[in-house]
């Protein structure tokens, strides 16, 4: 007799050892969402948030590297108008810029603590 029988197995053992195969498969997911999607999704907000905040009077650097202050900017419309030196303005699509190097305050800040002031300066 050269063949040897062969047995089968339990069919329930399976079951549970198909579960623990899976177990790493979660854990490596688990670990991409926290070390790469997270992170990556938390970035894209801020720069959106970024983007959406900039207004006239900011520097800012475009995508292709350039260095321009911004003369127009409406919300509507997604292109700033900036210039980039003297008398040579360009328009570029806001979502193009990848920093704002420098914040103006707002106009209307600005002209509420002027008012501010010449009242205080009436007062005294």
């Amino acid at each position: 007799m050269l063949i040897s029988p062969a047995f089968a197995q339990d069919a329930g053992a399976a079951s549970g050892a198909s579960f623990i195969q899976f177990v790493p498969l979660v854990l490596i997911f688990v670990v991409f969402y926290f070390l790469l999607i997270r992170p990556q999704q938390k970035k894209m907000k801020n720069h959106k948030l970024m983007l959406d905040a900039v207004r006239r009077g900011d520097r800012i650097v475009t995508n292709g590297g350039i260095v321009g202050l911004v003369t127009k900017a409406m919300l509507d419309d997604r292109e700033l108008t900036v210039e980039i030196a003297e008398n040579v303005r360009v328009k570029v699509m806001r979502d193009m810029v990848s920093s704002v190097i420098s914040k103006t305050e707002p106009v209307g800040d600005k002209a509420s603590k002027d008012q501010a002031e010449a009242a205080e300066n009436k007062k005294s």
